[in-house]
């Protein structure tokens, strides 16, 4: 017992945890998970927790899934690691033809980087690049959305839209042409929808009117923006962004690193709509949650770009020490092999409807604001007044309470300012869901 405690003191004197203010670490209890199994993740102690975020939102099947777990032991046995630049391996090339091949029509390259965020650096620079080898060279711009979330490194930070993360940091990040979101319960036009007419795509056509020759490319997390809450958008708003990119000549790109392999009912955002973007980002649940592993797909035509003699000196200059990990790459299929012969997607259905049924009891309660699902994607907006939409002050760290609560209910959440966010993994039985469910709704009701 005095070893485990030693642990939470070295903790408080050794670590600096992300997305994290440690002042208030410091005066917590910490949790420290020692193991994991299935959507149970098991403290120092012996106490399972569901895992109600998916690890941050991106262990897909659970944890120790044993046909991850023999990828990745089998590939063990072989090498761990051994570089991308100038070399290749049979994971990281199996895996690429498995991606093209499920992914929307037209992307047909796959570059690998490390995380999420390394996925959007390379996106940038692939789009640049493009129009910098056509010839296009005034082409500097980029337009994103009000409140999107593309990463913590400079260029996705600058994509970034939410100011809370960006502002200390704001002179070193690259000026964007921001546009307004599909926020639909806050509204910046103040309108409902449907007879809104989607007024938010005027803006981006505003934007795309006026900047199309200087712009390189719209980026967006597709169907849902994430860390802005969980804003779900609303039907044809994809579909209908990508048909203006077309329409003044501007790359596409879609961030599906949170909503990829599964997450929104289908195994990529884009397929709701049909949408085929010029770049797609993958990460979080690409390696079922094991390993960090991220992918650029692009187009064939952004890639034969980069094509040309040595000297023209035309290759694409990016890379990672880690690009294309083996292991990472072995994972990653071993997640497919789970999607493939569990099927997965299928078995999802059911558990998206019962989530959908359950969440309607969360009206009841009287400070939430809204709730907002797509699959097994939930945000609920807690507010403290809903007949006006106004938000609780900070300083009554009202989401951090309730996930605190949850958690003697044998629950881990995390939420995103006091929107409660809800996304297990693919994998959780009907029982566990609902499990989850009266935990959450227990511990906001006891909370506010």
């Amino acid at each position: 017992m005095k070893k485990l405690e030693k642990l939470k003191e070295w903790d408080k004197t050794y670590l600096w945890h992300p997305f994290t203010q440690m002042k208030d670490w410091f005066e917590s209890d910490p949790l420290i998970i020692d193991r994991a199994e299935g959507v149970y993740l098991i403290d120092i102690y012996g106490k399972r927790y569901i895992d109600g975020v998916s690890s941050i939102w991106c262990n897909v099947h659970g944890h120790r899934h044993p046909f991850i777990d023999r990828a990745i032991k089998e590939q063990l046995e072989k090498v761990a690691h051994t570089t991308f630049l100038g070399l290749s391996h049979p994971p990281g090339i199996l895996l690429a033809k498995k991606l093209v091949e499920m992914a929307p029509d037209g992307l047909t390259r796959v570059f690998y980087s490390d995380n999420g965020a390394t996925s959007v650096e390379v996106a940038i620079k692939m789009a640049r690049g493009y129009w910098y080898y056509r010839g296009e060279k005034q082409r500097t711009k980029f337009i994103a959305l009000k409140g999107a979330y593309h990463g913590d490194t400079i260029g996705a930070m600058s994509l970034g839209g939410i100011p809370i993360y960006q502002e200390p940091y704001s002179p070193l990040l690259f000026p964007v042409i921001r546009v307004e979101a599909p926020y639909c319960y806050r509204c910046p036009f103040k309108k409902t929808y449907p007879q809104c007419g989607l007024l938010c795509l005027e803006d981006l056509e505003r934007a795309l009117k006026e900047h199309a020759d200087e712009t390189i490319a719209f980026i967006i997390e597709p169907i849902v923006q994430g860390a802005a809450g969980i804003i779900v958008q609303p039907p044809t708003y994809l579909k209908k962004a990508w048909e203006l990119c077309k329409k003044y000549g501007v790359l596409f790109i879609a961030d599906e690193v949170a909503t990829g392999f599964g997450r929104t009912g289908k195994m990529f955002a884009c397929d709701h709509e049909e949408v085929k973007p010029d770049l797609m980002c993958l990460s979080k649940g690409l390696t079922g949650g094991y390993l960090p592993l991220g992918v650029t797909l692009a187009k064939e035509e952004i890639f034969q770009a980069f094509l040309g003699e040595y000297q023209e000196f035309k290759a694409f200059f990016h890379g990672h020490t880690y690009t294309g990990n083996p292991l990472a790459c072995a994972a990653s299929l071993g997640s497919l092999e789970v999607f493939e012969k569990e099927g997965v997607l299928e078995k999802l259905q059911s558990k998206i409807r019962l989530l959908e049924k359950e969440l309607k009891r969360f009206w009841e309660l009287d400070h939430v604001g809204d709730i907002r699902q797509k699959g097994f994607m939930v945000g609920i907006e807690l507010v403290e007044d809903p007949s006006t939409k106004n938000p609780f002050p900070p300083e009554k760290k009202v989401g951090q309470k309730v996930v605190l609560e949850a958690r003697k209910r044998g629950v881990i959440i995390r939420p995103i300012g006091d929107v409660i966010i809800l996304m297990p993994p693919l994998s959780i039985s009907e029982w566990e869901l609902t499990i989850l469910i009266e935990a959450v709704y227990d511990s906001i009701k006891a909370c506010v």
